[in-house]
């Protein structure tokens, strides 16, 4: 865990007990569903749970902010992010059912208290929330229709409601369409692991 540790020293012992509980259960979860890939599980501390962490850096959600994450697989960002923010509300959203009761099973025995999942598609999504959170689901131009009315209007945090993805490789086609809107930073900027060179943190305010 010292990865996770030298970025975020303030972490409580509580805090230090989920990210335990997250890395014994994950690899043992993935023998059985393969939440992430076989090949990768080692690296579960840096390429998962610092990866959604990089959302933590970015920004720092007041209490009572919601957060909607779109397509979590097996929790990524969201339950990381949960640890991080208990006074924030995490809905997690996914069409494979099975990648969800991993998500559920983590939270639970991690004690995450603001979490709530839903199985299904984002178009059965109801309510609204300050931002929508991905970690490497869909191009963007496919994701900004499906989320644009999940957005809330009231603004409660020092960065604009909208939308906060994840996300690597050559970006310069899927993100030309909201070139004077959006914000791109480097997580080479944030973190100094070899992983972090050629990922992204992607915000579209909407």
């Amino acid at each position: 865990m010292q990865n996770i540790k030298k970025y975020f020293s303030q972490l409580t012992e509580a805090q230090i007990g989920q990210l335990e509980v997250m890395l014994r259960l994950y690899p043992e979860w993935n023998v059985k569903v393969n939440v992430i890939s076989r090949k990768d599980i080692d690296n579960l501390e840096v390429n998962h749970i610092l990866h959604s962490l990089a959302i933590a850096r970015f920004i720092q959600f007041t209490p009572g902010t919601r957060v909607l994450d779109l397509g979590t697989g097996g929790g990524f960002p969201a339950i990381p992010l949960a640890m991080m923010f208990p006074d924030t509300h995490f809905h997690l959203v996914d069409r494979i059912g099975k990648k969800l009761r991993v998500a559920e099973d983590v939270a639970r025995q991690a004690g995450l208290n603001n979490i709530t999942l839903q199985h299904g598609d984002i178009k059965e999504v109801k309510g609204t929330f300050d931002y929508v959170v991905s970690r490497a689901v869909m191009p963007l131009p496919d994701m900004v229709p499906l989320v644009k009315r999940l957005i809330d209007r009231q603004q409660r945090n020092a960065i604009p409601n909208g939308l906060i993805c994840l996300k690597g490789g050559d970006l310069d086609d899927e993100l030309r369409p909201y070139a004077k809107r959006i914000l791109i930073e480097d997580l080479s900027t944030y973190f100094s692991e070899p992983f972090f060179i050629t990922k992204k943190l992607v915000f579209l305010p909407i």
